[in-house]
């Protein structure tokens, strides 16, 4: 994109020598993107990226992804462990708040597929792979008129902001940044800053990590927002508007969306992205203020984790039966979504985990979310990291099917065991399954949980976490699953699909 511009802005060269090396690279360019004829160019360059001059190898890519997951699980079993829970009061309010729009949510009846009817809001999802990242990445649309970004969709976090500039001029405005986009937050005619000296500052947005600071009333409120694997955002709150798409075909918008407008950021996480969507459990994330409007209810279907950029889903608000089908043999199954314990994250109540059909020996007070464990779905996470007493015994199972294959030394600590898959046949992994205790089972593929990290190489996809903490799905155990959070009811729905 940045070249794009750069093309845009140069003169054209006099000199003979510069005239053949400037239509030199026109060709090309314009060669490059013939390939994508027949498809959204716009999109296409949108998401180019310097590491498709540099591509990172899959063993590189799974080292980097693997520092910041390491550092976010220990937080999350610290947070769980110290119960440093925030205030829910009046969560529940926002949901059933009987003045809000909802939309019908459900498409079973066949009275309700009309215009008016089973109308549901998405935004393009897609997984980072080329990028050289294990986060999924949301198209974006914010403002008046709006402008698009790309936002890392993460369940663990409950701010939502972009790479910003607020009140800029001259100069410093025209000033490069290694970012691919910035909002122009004075480009915009919805853009509503929060004043310092309101109670929604110096209260409410607390958890947000406001900061004190009020030279006058009516100075913006600022915010130096902290993430679990240390990475932070400064910037200031705002309220904005949102469009996205809708099932029937037109445009949606919301009204009054708490955003970030990030002026800097620090991180390895950000450097991909132009921010965060953040769709935890909180009053002022996005997943609450758009499933208000649809039934309560958000959901995402994660394509294969390597999948290119060109290979899409949908992160969709309210009900997600008119864009995906459920593998013919695999219904829907639904279990307890438990909130309001380990803030922003989703809780599940885990009663076992059964290898081939066989019960593993692992100790109940394991999965007790009330009582130091517990397991959590996290899409920030690439990873699934199991607390020791539940890590031993599902290592020694899964490594007694690939005895006969050679074991490698990859160089990659937190990943126990990795073998030459040379020959290698899924049929010959017992299926892992995840027991729900009001009995839900979850049975991802053999490839979620043994996974490629080279050409010719797999390693069992589990890291080992202290005891006591918490348990994490992440999300290539998710992949090529619909995962649906009723957070008006309190359940998750889940069930296999191609998510395309």
């Amino acid at each position: 994109m940045s070249s794009i511009m750069n093309m845009k802005m140069c003169r054209l060269p006099q000199r003979g020598f510069f005239l053949y090396l400037f239509l030199f690279s026109m060709v090309i360019f314009l060669a490059k993107c013939s390939q994508g004829l027949g498809e959204s160019v716009g999109t296409k360059l949108e998401l180019i990226h310097r590491h498709h001059l540099q591509p990172m190898t899959k063993l590189e890519r799974l080292r980097q992804l693997l520092h910041s997951d390491i550092i976010r699980q220990r937080s999350i079993s610290e947070s769980l462990r110290l119960k440093k829970i925030r205030n829910t009061t009046g969560r529940r309010q926002v949901l059933e708040n009987p003045n809000a729009t909802y939309y019908h949510p459900d498409c079973s009846n066949s009275s309700r597929r009309d215009k008016s009817g089973c109308v549901s809001g998405k935004m393009t999802m897609n997984s980072g792979a080329d990028f050289g990242t294990g986060q999924y990445f949301v198209s974006f649309s914010v403002g008046s008129p709006a402008q698009r970004f790309v936002l890392i969709a993460d369940t663990g976090s409950d701010l939502t902001w972009m790479n910003c500039k607020y009140r800029c001029h001259g100069a410093q405005c025209r000033k490069k940044t290694r970012k691919r986009r910035v909002f122009r937050a004075d480009h915009s005619s919805s853009f509503d800053t929060v004043p310092c000296s309101s109670r929604m500052c110096k209260i409410e947005l607390a958890s947000l990590f406001s900061l004190t600071r009020c030279p006058s009333p009516h100075t913006p409120c600022a915010y130096d927002y902290r993430y679990l694997d240390g990475s932070a955002a400064l910037g200031i709150f705002a309220n904005e508007t949102v469009t996205f798409g809708l099932t029937n075909g037109t445009k949606g918008r919301i009204h009054n969306v708490l955003v970030g407008c990030s002026e800097s950021s620090t991180g390895q996480s950000f450097q991909e992205a132009d921010g965060v969507m953040g769709l935890g459990y909180s009053n002022y994330s996005f997943a609450l203020k758009a499933a208000e409007k649809f039934g309560g209810k958000f959901s995402y279907c994660l394509v294969d984790h390597l999948s290119p950029q060109n290979v899409s889903s949908y992160l969709i608000f309210g009900s997600h039966k008119t864009e995906y089908s459920i593998t013919t043999h695999y219904r829907m199954r639904q279990t307890e979504l438990v909130l309001g314990v380990v803030n922003p994250f989703y809780a599940v109540n885990i009663k076992g985990i059964s290898l081939g059909s066989i019960m593993l020996k692992i100790p109940a007070e394991v999965w007790n979310v009330n009582g130091g464990g517990g397991v959590i779905l996290d899409s920030g996470s690439s990873l699934t990291f199991l607390t020791q007493p539940a890590y031993q015994p599902v290592m020694a199972a899964l490594k007694l099917s690939l005895i006969n294959f050679t074991r490698l030394n990859l160089d990659i600590p937190q990943l126990e065991f990795c073998v030459n898959s040379t020959g290698f046949d899924e049929s010959l992994v017992p299926r892992l399954v995840f027991h729900f205790a009001d009995g839900a089972r979850f049975e991802p593929p053999v490839k979620s949980y043994v996974i490629d990290v080279a050409p010719g190489a797999k390693c069992l996809g589990f890291v080992p976490s202290n005891w006591p903490g918490a348990s994490v799905i992440g999300n290539i155990m998710q992949q090529n699953h619909i995962w649906e959070f009723d957070l008006a009811n309190n359940r998750l729905s889940f069930g296999s699909s191609s998510c395309t």
